[in-house]
């Protein structure tokens, strides 16, 4: 693998070339195809790799039964599978698989504690950022519970600004293909009201789509949504 690309993440990017040569040397490169599975949740899948993604996107999600939930989605410059090195012979809690074809970094645990212990500082930025993903999991958990579906999808869709978003003239474009099965995992609600709740953001010139991809053309009309709950 090549040494720089570790540089796209933000806890490798303070690290000299020579030591960044030496994590390249621990790391593994693999290419999966759209709507491949990465790893699974539960009994049989003992966690023991850290990703890293170069390319491509991924989603990770949990098997809630008659539907998969969709906790968060990950692109290039991201990564998960923190709580692999975080907790000792844990099965994962949650699943991952490519909504796009990807390549990935993996790091085994046992190569990557040494690290972390040489370097606490990169421990300290994944740990930040794990900190982060649960405050958003709490957010979650409690939009699914009590909040109603148009709601839930104008607040994923502000999310998904924040994490994916690319500015223009016209608004904010979420620089993700999805689907509005997609949508509908992430907002645990049926692809048939996703579908008429995107209708009606698009009627009131909230949003515009096109080839998949969302654009939200006035963010402080969509939080407007938020606010009457």
């Amino acid at each position: 693998m090549n040494p720089q690309l570790l540089r796209d993440f933000p806890f490798f990017e303070h690290l000299d070339d020579e030591y960044l040569a030496e994590i390249s040397k621990l790391c593994s490169e693999r290419t999966y195809i759209k709507g491949e599975s990465i790893f699974f949740e539960g009994e049989g899948e003992e966690g023991e790799e850290f990703y890293l993604i170069i390319s491509g996107v991924v989603q990770i999600y949990q098997d809630n039964h008659s539907r998969d939930v969709i906790l968060s989605i990950f692109r290039e410059g991201d990564f998960f599978g923190e709580m692999a090195l975080l907790q000792n012979e844990r099965a994962r809690s949650a699943s991952a698989r490519t909504i796009e074809k990807s390549t990935l970094c993996i790091l085994k645990k046992r190569d990557f504690i040494p690290l972390l212990k040489s370097n606490p500082e990169i421990l300290i930025g994944i740990l930040e950022t794990a900190l982060d993903r649960l405050r958003d999991a709490n957010k979650l958990i409690t939009d699914l519970t009590v909040i109603d579906v148009r709601t839930r999808i104008a607040r994923v869709l502000l999310r998904l600004t924040e994490q994916h978003g690319v500015s223009s003239d016209d608004g904010v474009l979420i620089d993700l293909k999805l689907t509005h099965q997609h949508l509908a995992d992430m907002t645990g609600t049926a692809r048939e009201t996703v579908t008429k709740s995107l209708l009606g953001l698009q009627d009131e010139q909230l949003i515009r789509i096109d080839q998949r991809k969302i654009l939200v053309c006035n963010t402080d009309k969509l939080r407007n949504i938020l606010d009457v709950i």
